[in-house]
């Protein structure tokens, strides 16, 4: 249970970096970039991969297809933090876990019994009541967690894919699309520097070190937490999801005075009765 908890401190104090990096004068690519700088680094020393074992037969198209998506959604995710909060944007992600449960209906035929179809009943609305902000507040930039909603929930339909390449270690796997994203990122500093006159602050590197650590320990203990529940891992799927958007409420409304509606919190209620369902169903299947 332990490694389940740092898992969800970790994940939540992601979000609250960023948070507080937004009252800087910083640049989101360039923290980025050094998270995953710090998140191939500790990747290479906790997992040890062996390089040797990488191949042409392993699965490029999905390793290009993440290492895009990757650093292209965490921009997002930083915005939606900045211009949503925390809450929403916590809710938002943990969200897109029904994202690879639709496409595993629609695409390869999974049964979609009676309390998943209640859960996705919920998860909408609930959806729509956590974006939802006083009609007087005209910056509802509900744009960003969407995104950060279907990005996500891609980029785990592309993980579970390479989860199923058992040739390689998915902890090796997981350290190719870190560099593919480090390079990305790379591209993207020298265009930010070059062409838009940017600057190299030090303030970038130590916010995206930060991130990188909390990032790779998110990672690392959500991997323990499956290792010691290895025959409950519905106990470790439900204790993220609803572990996170509670922390991260809040963290959001006690640290950073987010302001919620009643409607709001209706949403995170339906949310999380949503994923308990989700598991449950899981567990019948």
């Amino acid at each position: 249970m332990l490694f389940l908890i740092l898992s969800i401190i970790c994940s939540v104090t992601v979000g609250i970096i960023f948070k507080v990096s937004r009252k800087k004068e910083v640049s989101s690519i360039q923290i980025v970039a050094s998270n995953y700088v710090l998140a191939l680094l500790l990747c290479y020393f906790f997992f040890k991969p062996n390089l040797n074992e990488i191949s042409t037969a392993a699965p490029w198209g999905i390793y290009s297809a993440i290492g895009i998506l990757l650093p292209s959604i965490f921009l997002f995710l930083a915005a939606s933090i900045k211009h949503m909060g925390i809450v929403k944007t916590d809710a938002a992600q943990r969200l897109s876990l029904f994202i690879p449960i639709l496409a595993a209906w629609l695409l390869f035929g999974e049964e979609f019994n009676r309390l998943k179809i209640i859960a996705f009943a919920l998860a909408l609305p609930a959806l729509l009541l956590i974006m939802a902000k006083p009609s007087a507040n005209a910056q509802n930039k509900w744009i960003y967690p969407a995104v950060v909603l279907l990005g996500f929930g891609l980029i785990d339909i592309l993980f579970k894919q390479i989860a199923l390449f058992t040739n390689l270690p998915y902890t090796t796997s997981l350290m190719v699309v870190f560099t593919i994203a480090l390079v990305i990122m790379i591209l993207a500093v020298i265009y930010e520097l070059l062409i838009k006159k940017a600057k190299l602050k030090p303030i970038n590197l130590l916010f995206g070190a930060l991130i990188g650590v909390f990032n790779f320990g998110n990672i690392l203990f959500y991997l323990k937490a499956h290792q010691s529940f290895a025959d409950n891992p519905s106990t470790v799927f439900a204790g993220m999801n609803m572990g996170v958007i509670i922390l991260g409420s809040f963290a959001g409304i006690l640290l950073f005075k987010e302001k919620l509606t009643k409607w709001n919190f209706l949403g995170l209620f339906l949310a999380l009765i949503a994923i308990v369902l989700i598991v449950i169903s899981q567990n019948r299947v």
